[in-house]
């Protein structure tokens, strides 16, 4: 099930970053410090009661050097583009104008809900400030304060009543999802039609021609899969060419949607930084991932080329450690064949589930090996690990003081896990848990 989506939308400095972080929270604020990931609050998780959705932050959306109006205006098209459910924020002090009026028109034009939220309403003799926001023609709106955390819980609850309705699971689970995703211009589609044989999905030199995310149902080796081909950034002008930020954005619902997702990059560029950050979105939803490097026919190399650039890329993934890396050519259909069955084997590795006794036995011998640290006098003990979910492989780990944890510790014990089963191509979690 995909997540919905909320899009934060209005004129600068009316606390869509704020209200952003509220509503986030730690997800965002207390993260896990991975050497090689590029942290980026445009989008993110989130959770009300009983709902599940992901956020987005358009005032991170950066449109170089369009003016000032413009560049509302396209980030409240982005918003258009990628959300269920819009919040158009404005401020309750400085009362309605111009460029709030502005969004407002764009809002107009689009089917999907509009949520209007009045910020910086901070106690309740400010109430009367909102009247005027009615002439914006979305009906009630909703006073908060995003320094205060104020009336978030109606305006989530008004947003939650227009998210879509569940859908039925579209594919059996034996089925694997996979995605591709990567810079415009890194060759995803050529990819998928490399894969199928036949030119399923339009392929041009110019990036952004990929038109929106493409299932491909497609059968292999007695396995059945769907290929999910997100669309790069739109070609729509200068104004969605000068974001790359835009990409991420439509890279994400199909992350969430895949068991295994292909990191593409373009052999004949290297690494860029945003090759980082879309790998980071995928390695924190929890999916399997394979580092396909595509073009190689393209580069000039000789025996050692192959190894200096796989060097290069677990220099600048860190956190991907354990992700697979395949060097292909779309064009000339070099190991591409190879592909579908690296997929299958991390998905299978995914979805894998331990015995008991016999992680408990790996971490017991890994104990032996290299004792649990102490500190302050107090040393860590571990009475029993256990792994509670699968997609990716979860374990408990049961402790007398879970601060005695350290990070490194836990980091030893994750690589004994990995030693001993086969765990390519999937992050695992170890989550530490005070025995009551």
């Amino acid at each position: 099930m995909t997540k919905p989506v909320i899009a934060i939308v209005g004129r600068p400095n009316v606390g869509k970053s704020t209200i952003f972080n509220r509503i986030v929270g730690e997800r965002v604020s207390i993260v896990e410090d991975i050497p090689g990931v590029t942290r980026d609050r445009i989008y993110s998780s989130a959770d009300w009661l009983t709902h599940e959705f992901n956020i987005i932050d358009t005032g991170g959306i950066e449109i170089g050097d369009e003016p000032f109006l413009d560049q509302i205006r396209a980030q409240a098209e982005i918003a258009i583009q990628e959300a269920d459910v819009i919040i158009l924020m404005t401020n309750g002090r400085e009362g309605v104008t111009l460029a709030d009026e502005q969004v407002a028109k764009i809002l107009y034009k689009t089917k999907k809900p509009v949520v209007l939220a009045v910020n910086k309403i901070d106690n309740p003799d400010m109430r009367e400030m909102i009247y005027d926001f009615y002439s914006l023609g979305f009906g009630e709106p909703f006073p908060i304060s995003g320094s205060h955390g104020l009336g978030l819980g109606d305006l989530l609850d008004e947003c939650a009543k227009h998210f879509p309705k569940e859908d039925e699971a579209e594919y059996s689970d034996e089925t694997i999802k996979f995605s591709l995703i990567g810079r415009p211009n890194v060759g995803k589609s050529s990819l998928v039609n490399a894969f199928l044989g036949q030119d399923r999905v339009i392929v041009s030199d110019i990036a952004g021609t990929t038109r929106d995310a493409i299932d491909t149902p497609y059968t292999y080796d007695d396995q059945e899969y769907v290929i999910i081909d997100t669309a790069g950034m739109r070609k729509r002008g200068k104004v969605f060419e000068s974001t790359e930020k835009y990409s991420v954005l439509r890279a994400m619902r199909a992350i969430e949607r895949s068991d295994v997702v292909l990191v593409v990059l373009n052999a004949e560029e290297g690494i860029q930084e945003q090759d980082k950050k879309i790998a980071g979105y995928a390695h924190e939803a929890g999916k399997a991932i394979i580092i396909v490097v595509n073009k190689w026919d393209a580069v000039e190399k000789d025996e050692k080329t192959m190894n200096l650039f796989t060097e290069q890329i677990r220099e600048h993934f860190l956190f991907l450690s354990y992700a697979p890396i395949i060097f292909v050519s779309a064009k000339t259909k070099q190991r591409v064949h190879q592909i579908l069955a690296l997929v299958k084997r991390v998905s299978e590795n995914h979805a894998m589930r331990i015995q008991s006794s016999i992680l408990n036995e790996v971490i017991e011998d890994a104990i032996a090996r290299n004792p649990a640290p102490s500190d302050k006098g107090q040393r860590l003990r571990i009475y029993y690990t256990t792994q509670v979910a699968v997609k990716p492989p979860t374990f408990v780990v049961f402790v007398n003081n879970t601060e005695l944890m350290h990070f490194s510790y836990e980091r030893f014990l994750e690589n004994r896990i990995r030693e001993t089963f086969d765990f390519e191509g999937t992050p695992i979690r170890l989550i530490a848990r005070a025995r009551e």
